[in-house]
């Protein structure tokens, strides 16, 4: 078992305020860590890295950077049982969002959004839209989907929104 040491300058005791700030954090601080959250979470039994206690506990201490930059607060499934059985009433699946939208705001964004982004910049889609997809949607009446215009229209608003920083180059 690591010890890691936690040096108090590293620390901002005011992280807690800017998650109880954003939308679905006002209760982080009801948290007694009972554990409640995570002996019913799903993802806690495929990956025991994922810990709603413990992420809640670092966000509480002012852990920041450590919480923002980790993946293991995109591993939320959304599923609610965290919610439901919490005797605090503190919504964690919210909880999660709040802490992921202010990882977004920091920079720190999860590679599976950047390379889904990158997909709909390209295509205008998530996935390539084939001539054989095309084919099933007119079976079934639904109009075909042209890859050129909807990649156009996507990279306008992407780049009106200036997500084109966050798209990988060709070649790095």
């Amino acid at each position: 078992m690591s010890k890691e040491i936690i040096k108090v300058s590293e620390l901002d005791p005011k992280f807690k305020y800017e998650i109880m700030k954003e939308p679905g954090g006002e209760m982080i601080t009801a948290c007694f860590a009972c554990g409640t959250c995570t002996a019913s979470c799903p993802v806690t039994l495929v990956d025991a890295f994922y810990n709603p206690r413990r992420i809640i506990r670092m966000a509480l201490y002012g852990m920041k950077e450590a919480v923002l930059k980790e993946e293991f607060v995109w591993l939320c499934s959304g599923c609610y049982l965290c919610q439901q059985r919490c005797p605090q009433g503190v919504k964690i699946t919210d909880l999660m969002t709040a802490i992921r939208n202010i990882a977004v705001r920091e920079g720190f964004i999860h590679p599976s959004f950047t390379a889904q982004l990158d997909f709909i910049y390209k295509l205008g889609n998530i996935y390539e839209v084939t001539e054989f997809d095309n084919k099933k949607r007119q079976k079934y009446g639904l109009p075909p989907i042209e890859q050129s215009t909807t990649a156009e229209i996507a990279q306008k608003i992407i780049e009106a929104e200036g997500l084109d920083k966050l798209l990988k180059k060709e070649g790095e």
